[in-house]
């Protein structure tokens, strides 16, 4: 089994960052891909909202990630990831390619596109169904195609659509799409598009190939076929966290919750990008968070670094733990050190505030305290509130 500093899983925009800044900030950087590297983007034909760049489609913007993280020398490793176990503290990834140890890890494995779940999908799904219209676009050149949804996705892709077929039909459920005014005002604008409204599918049919949408009018209940060589399903999206369902704290949707620095309720977990729970879903979104995530998770290694090198290594020492924010807890720290100053016996300060996670690992229950370290275990602690306090515990 190998031991990574930073092991971050998908190649996303936001992986793709974090191993950029992850690199960057002196880590020992692994990326675990699995299939083609830039994620969703790649099922993007037309972005026009990536800062700087007027015109790119999502498999060039991916390339560009990847190329970018490989100039810094990110190592990338093509596996599926099965589950993480985190035990004591040691995180391990078991993959199909073996486990691999990380200090810290970032999830930034994104969403999928969401099954409609109608009869005749899973069939005809690689012989009609699609969920990536860059991937088929080209298939149905001059064919009537069919796109569902109503979000941006839905109509962005609908419009990209219309370079290949002769016709596209947008079926949403509701009287009005979820899409920002730009995207609605190019689909209901062009020639190519027509909209049914206030619809669903209620079985996708043919014979060797698909044929027909049977669609139901949700207000009057009518149901009618509508031909068509294809449809593009683009009802929303889910995460991909099976590998990690129950590991950290999400919402009832399978999100994952994090706090600014993108840090989960697992200690050296962090994650990124479209996985987590978020109000926006874009790729300028997906890489500052893997920016964040990155920073943070080589913030988190260094602090862990420093205090294994002062409480964990040494044969024996003393720490004094206390919380900088609380002023007689501070003050007491600084008595305590120029008291020590010149002493055979040394006691190391550490800032419990901004270790409070190392301090609920140690199961320190009330600061301030003085705790002794024999090869890197606890002897003995006691919660102290003075100088002399302190001083009798050393003596």
């Amino acid at each position: 089994m190998g031991k990574r500093e930073l092991v971050i899983i998908g190649a996303g925009p936001a992986g793709l960052t974090a191993a950029i800044y992850g690199k960057r900030s002196g880590l020992d950087v692994l990326v675990l891909e699995k299939g083609i590297p830039g994620g969703q983007i790649n099922s993007t034909g037309e972005i026009e909202n990536w800062t700087g760049v007027l015109h790119a489609s999502g498999a060039e913007l991916a390339d560009s990630f990847r190329e970018h993280a490989e100039h810094f020398k990110a190592d990338f490793l093509e596996a599926e990831v099965k589950k993480i176990t985190v035990d004591g503290g040691r995180k391990v990834i078991h993959t199909d390619e073996g486990e691999i140890e990380a200090e810290a890890v970032i999830i930034a494995t994104g969403a999928s596109f969401r099954r409609l779940g109608a009869p005749g999908e899973k069939e005809f799904t690689g012989r009609g169904v699609s969920y990536c219209a860059v991937c088929d676009g080209a298939f149905f050149e001059d064919q009537e195609i069919a796109v569902i949804g109503g979000g941006n996705t839905a109509v962005e892709e609908a419009v990209y659509l219309t370079q290949f077929a002769s016709k596209v039909f947008i079926i949403h459920r509701r009287d009005s799409f979820r899409a920002d005014r730009m995207a609605t005002e190019r689909a209901l604008t062009n020639p190519k598009i027509e909209v049914i409204w206030n619809s669903v599918v209620e079985e996708i049919a043919g014979e060797d190939m698909l044929e027909k949408l049977v669609l139901k009018n949700v207000r009057t209940g009518e149901v009618s076929d509508l031909p068509v060589s294809g449809v593009f399903v683009f009802t929303g999206m889910d995460p991909n966290i099976s590998f990690m369902e129950g590991l950290v704290e999400s919402t009832k949707g399978g999100w994952v919750l994090t706090n600014e620095r993108m840090e989960t309720s697992i200690e050296g977990l962090f994650a990124a990008g479209d996985v987590r729970d978020k109000f926006l879903r874009q790729v300028i979104t997906a890489a500052g968070d893997g920016a964040t995530a990155a920073m943070a998770a080589s913030s988190y290694i260094s602090e862990q670094l420093h205090i294994q090198g002062l409480l964990l290594e040494p044969e024996q020492v003393t720490a004094f733990f206390f919380s900088s924010i609380d002023e007689v807890q501070a003050r007491l720290a600084t008595k305590i050190e120029e008291h020590v100053t010149g002493a055979s016996k040394k006691v190391v300060l550490l800032d419990g505030y901004k270790n409070r996670r190392m301090v609920e690992k140690l199961g320190i229950a009330k600061l301030p305290a003085m705790v002794e370290f024999r090869k890197g275990k606890i002897q003995r602690s006691q919660q102290v509130g003075s100088l002399e306090e302190a001083v009798k515990f050393l003596s």
